[in-house]
């Protein structure tokens, strides 16, 4: 019985891992899925670099929100919407992820590498 258990556990992690859900709970996609996302539906893309890295350029209509001030503004966020984090390398929005999904948001998606993958539209 023990046996299973530990195989059951082995092949969800197995199976959430290939599907591109962190065991930390949010969804980490390429820029490629991401601006699929952006396309296809309505997501609301959090840029968590500095207001110069984002002035330097962003992904159109992403919404600022740096790092350093996102606790303070969770509230502001409306946790039932679809959000795809964005920082420069993938680093930053790591930690917003797990900041947004330890306070109860749902639908997050990490986008790897961050805009040094991002060879799409940008805004400056």
């Amino acid at each position: 019985m023990n046996r299973f258990k530990h195989l059951l556990i082995i092949l969800l992690v197995v199976t959430l891992t290939s599907c591109g859900i962190s065991s930390e709970g949010y969804r980490n996609v390429s820029s490629e899925e991401a601006k699929q996302l952006i396309d296809n539906k309505e997501v609301v893309v959090l840029d968590v670099r500095t207001p110069e890295e984002y002035q330097e350029g962003h992904i159109p209509n992403a919404i600022l929100l740096p790092l350093q001030e996102l606790e303070n503004k969770l509230n502001d966020l409306d946790k039932e919407e679809t959000y795809i984090v964005v920082c420069r390398s993938g680093n930053r929005s790591t930690q917003a992820s797990e900041i947004l999904i330890n306070n109860k948001f749902t639908n997050i998606n990490n986008m790897t590498g961050g805009m040094n993958n991002w060879s799409y539209e940008i805004e400056n």
